[in-house]
């Protein structure tokens, strides 16, 4: 109720129907949750079908005709043949052979990816796929989505995705999930670092490393990755 001078010399039904001409609304803190939340609710909506998944990470930088793409081929046709979900960043390199691996096994390939000044969009063999405005909105899809990760050789964004996965389940706020690292040769710098530097300096614990399994093996990366599929 309001009387006297707290009546407004408008109305709500009035401001709403005004022409509004500025646009910095768009760009104000309760107009981006709305955006939030719409990711949220688009990503929920595009994978609670999909079935169990496999997420295969790596950089985007590896060309065709190297090595890693040709493994990371392979690593999406192995999960694919089990029946299991391919998941990406659905850009290039790895993340599209694997999308590539699990197309020509026939299986399903999944792309995620990130609005970024650089980036192409999705690469050609992703079949179902969602682009997102936030990084955080993306990797809890990943997250919730997967049921194993292969980390293959990447830069920061795919140490921000393995560090934060690793977080998650080392603090238990999601339970115990299969976590290869492939190319033992350049992750073993890395691996030296956390066990000789944070395990001896008491910041993490000596049961910390084991969260990680190290293999040059793809068949063994597959497998390990897919062991949560029941």
């Amino acid at each position: 109720m309001m009387r006297g001078s707290m009546i407004p010399h408008d109305n709500t039904m009035a401001n709403l129907l005004r022409p509004e001409q500025s646009t910095d609304w768009l760009h104000m803190d309760p107009w981006r949750v709305l955006r939030i939340q719409a990711e949220f609710v688009d990503g929920f909506g595009a994978l609670a079908e999909l079935g169990p998944a496999v997420s295969i990470f790596g950089s985007a930088r590896v060309r065709e005709e190297e090595q890693e793409y040709q493994d990371a081929v392979r690593m999406g046709r192995g999960v694919a043949e089990r029946g299991i979900a391919v998941i990406t960043g659905g850009g290039p390199g790895i993340m599209e052979a694997a999308n590539r691996g699990a197309v020509d096994a026939g299986g399903k390939s999944v792309g995620l990816g990130i609005e970024l000044p650089h980036e192409k969009g999705m690469n050609q063999w992703v079949d179902l796929g969602i682009t997102f405005r936030y990084f955080f909105v993306r990797k809890t899809m990943f997250v919730k989505y997967s049921s194993g990760v292969i980390i293959c050789p990447g830069g920061f964004g795919t140490l921000d995705e393995m560090f934060e996965l690793l977080t998650l389940v080392q603090t238990h706020k999601i339970k115990s999930m299969p976590i290869v690292l492939f190319d033992t040769q350049y992750w073993r710098g890395l691996l030296d670092w956390v066990t000789g530097t944070l395990g001896k300096r008491g910041f993490i614990s000596p049961l910390d490393p084991n969260l990680v399994v190290f293999t040059d093996d793809i068949d063994e990366a597959v497998g390990v990755a897919s062991s949560a599929v029941h």
